[in-house]
């Protein structure tokens, strides 16, 4: 026999528990602060690129982007998007993960 899922009764749970968290209220909620990742300079991208030892033509290829993408970022033309940010964040930590499969 399947078991019975009360969507109605839970989605109306956790609004009680919004509520009351946003009035000050302690809630059983399970709160996860997620960091945004600050923009980098041109001047980061690049380097990280060369740290890589890549060409702009490879490093796009691993980020998936085109050449012309990565010699806008490092020229200071365009910004990378968030989910970019997020790899080359990645990337200025170990930037050799980016080569991984």
């Amino acid at each position: 026999m399947p078991k019975r899922v009360h969507i109605f009764d839970d989605l109306m749970a956790g609004f009680r528990d919004a509520i009351a968290l946003k009035k000050g209220r302690k809630a059983d909620l399970r709160v996860t602060a997620v960091p945004r990742v600050k923009p980098m300079k041109p001047r980061e991208i690049k380097g990280i690129r060369l740290a890589l030892g890549a060409s702009q033509s490879q490093f796009a290829q691993v980020l998936n982007v085109s050449p012309k993408v990565v010699q806008s970022w490092e020229q200071g033309a365009r910004r990378p998007t968030s989910t970019a940010l997020k790899l080359l964040s990645i990337a200025r930590t170990n930037p050799h993960i980016l080569l991984q499969q």
